[in-house]
């Protein structure tokens, strides 16, 4: 459930991280589809509380760096371990495929941190990116780290759609593909949310947090080498966060 004006603020937030320059309250409005009125109130609460402010003192706002700095002060208090950051990068140079670092948020994936592919043709990654958790190789591994209480609960909470050719439609479904996953080693998903990606995850348990590291790409270039995906995850994860953060043992 969105609550309207939360998600608007965040609205105007994403506006000018898109736009990169000023915009007026009419801009706003018009960009947004919003009435003049409810518009100018919430830019006025925002300037009001330090968060816009007039670059060019004709009715035109722009973000303050109060946004930086409280996120700076948040992020401060629970970042990505750099150990993973430094996995995910050295993940994009040795496949050459996207990469990135993914946490359980109810019923969704949530990216944390992500290194997207210099390919031309890639799997674009972007921190805040959230997907079904049921439906990604991300997701599916972190629910193979719940017990399996909290893994019924949550399949029992969860709308299955059709979201492409692959989904899986119930949670007797998922809990094969996770049986499957945890028999191999590594966690898998190909077209089962975005058309023609695939993608191969590892979890990780690190600092006392549960995470996910993904590569993922066009299924052309992913689906013939899982399995050497799948090791260059393992491999990066030993390397940077040592062994006994894998909480899954490879399959034999």
């Amino acid at each position: 459930m969105l609550v309207k004006q939360a998600d608007n603020t965040l609205s105007i937030l994403e506006y000018f991280a898109e736009h990169r320059a000023p915009a007026t309250v009419a801009e706003l409005a018009q960009h947004f589809g919003w009435a003049r009125s409810s518009t100018f109130n919430l830019v006025g609460t925002l300037a009001e509380r330090g968060y816009l402010y007039e670059p060019r003192l004709r009715g035109s706002y722009y973000p303050t760096p109060r946004w930086l700095a409280m996120a700076t002060r948040i992020n401060e208090a629970q970042p990505v371990p750099q150990a993973l950051v430094q996995v995910i990068e050295e993940l994009v140079e040795t496949t050459g495929e996207t990469a990135w670092v993914a946490g359980a948020s109810g019923m969704h994936v949530v990216v944390l941190e992500a290194r997207e592919s210099p390919q031309l043709l890639r799997y674009a990654a972007q921190p805040g990116t959230r997907l079904p958790i049921h439906v990604t190789g991300s997701g599916q591994a972190l629910m193979a780290l719940m017990t399996p209480a909290q893994r019924d609960s949550l399949l029992g909470r969860i709308d299955y759609q059709p979201y492409n050719r692959n989904s899986p439609l119930d949670a007797d479904a998922v809990r094969a593909q996770i049986d499957a996953s945890l028999a191999r080693g590594w966690f898998m998903s190909a077209s089962a949310y975005s058309s023609d990606l695939g993608g191969v995850a590892v979890p990780v348990a690190l600092g006392g947090q549960r995470f996910a590291v993904t590569v993922a790409g066009p299924e052309t270039r992913v689906l013939p080498r899982l399995d050497t995906l799948a090791a260059a995850i393992r491999a990066a994860i030993t390397t940077h966060c040592g062994a006994a953060s894998l909480p899954l043992p490879a399959a034999a």
